[in-house]
């Protein structure tokens, strides 16, 4: 029986639910152990499953300790006790001192690095941006020549989207990193708990409620949301629900980003706009989405992928995005806008026009047909050969 040892750093270990790289390993460990794998997951946190063996680790206390001091002699540790053949790695920085850890316990395993988190983006001129969330200090560059680090290191380097794999391939290239036959797309699955069929999409009484679920931070591009939400409520027939997804956080991390403090109060100011928790309730949260006619995407420049935009697709509500990144890959063209006036007319019809919105709700709940967890855990699996 194959052996994978599954490294995952958790960002959010007190709200679970608003981290996306927990999520994707809650979901698709049950899968690898569906289909026969040995998985044993070193993480701040288990998952539910029994059938995935968990080895606890210490949740980094900032995104640069996770980046930066990848606990070298807790890696060993791990290695020598359960003597995997694959490795995979959430944290493609780390994967050095994964390869090194892997020469130091005698354990000779294939190791994969999984792209959640690109630590930079381009331009529509193929420029390369660095993401500013990563760039306190002026860290930036620092990250970014750590992940080309991590990339050099992997034996698999696996990627979300088209859009995410071309620019890993772009970045890496420019750093003289090959990677060869390495680069592979794999889609993070759906969560199943939030799958609903389109015909039981709830009836608009004439006033839309739109969904944002997405984490309020500024580079997501919450002051962008922030000023179409301002249009939707006052100039279309909307009201908006605005997920609060980190509730309250430590200081620490209030220190080094203060924005989605700042811009839950501006929101929560607008008239027409609720701010909503479902305090990690996975029932809760689907009720929210339930309870809404559509979603609105992310603003945030270079999206690769979003797990909130699947979220609310699997539960056929049509999502509106900017045409940018994967969202101008993944999003139905007909939703896609490129100014505040074009995205207040998409509203105006999925308010106005019946047959669009059902055709909308269809092909959103389609868009995610294929991320099955099964599905995604073969394609996984594939890559990993």
């Amino acid at each position: 029986m194959q052996r994978v040892l599954y490294l995952l750093n958790v960002s959010n270990p007190h709200r679970l639910s608003a981290d996306s790289g927990f999520t994707f390993a809650e979901l698709l460990t049950p899968a690898f152990a569906d289909a026969g794998v040995e998985v044993t997951l070193a993480s701040p946190a288990p998952v539910g499953d029994p059938r995935v063996r968990y080895v606890p680790t210490v949740s980094p206390s900032t995104k640069y300790r996770a980046r930066f001091d990848p606990d070298l002699d807790g890696l060993v540790d791990v290695i020598r006790e359960t003597r995997p053949d694959i490795v995979i790695a959430n944290q493609v920085e780390a994967v050095p001192a994964v390869r090194a850890a892997l020469l130091e316990a005698r354990v000779d395993a294939l190791i994969a690095g999984y792209c959640h988190y690109l630590p930079f983006s381009f331009t529509g001129g193929q420029q390369p941006r660095l993401d500013p969330s990563l760039d306190d200090g002026s860290l930036g560059r620092s990250v970014l020549l750590a992940f080309a680090a991590g990339l050099a290191a992997c034996d698999r380097v696996l990627a979300h989207s088209a859009t995410a794999a071309s620019w890993t391939a772009a970045a890496a290239s420019r750093m003289s990193v090959d990677l060869a036959d390495k680069l592979h797309i794999v889609p993070a699955p759906r969560d199943e708990r939030l799958v609903r069929d389109p015909e039981e999409a709830a009836a608009s009484d004439g006033t839309l409620t739109g969904v944002y679920n997405h984490r309020l931070y500024a580079h997501y591009g919450t002051a962008e949301f922030t000023a179409l939400a301002r249009r939707l409520v006052t100039e279309a027939p909307v009201r908006l629900t605005v997920m609060d997804l980190f509730g309250q956080r430590s200081p620490e991390r209030i220190r080094l980003d203060p924005s989605p403090e700042r811009h839950r109060l501006e929101l929560a100011d607008l008239p027409g706009v609720t701010i909503a928790s479902d305090d990690g309730d996975r029932v809760r949260y689907r009720q929210i989405l339930a309870g809404a006619h559509f979603g609105v995407a992310p603003f945030r420049a270079g999206c690769p992928w979003s797990m909130s935009v699947i979220d609310c697709q699997s539960m056929a509500l049509p999502v509106i995005a900017p045409r940018t990144g994967w969202l101008a890959e993944h999003v139905d063209d007909d939703l896609l806008f490129e100014t505040p006036d074009e995205a207040l007319a998409i509203v105006a019809r999925l308010a106005t026009d019946s047959e669009f919105y059902r055709v909308q709700a269809k092909r959103a709940h389609t868009a995610t047909a294929d991320l099955r967890p099964g599905q995604v855990a073969t394609r996984y699996l594939e890559a990993l050969r």
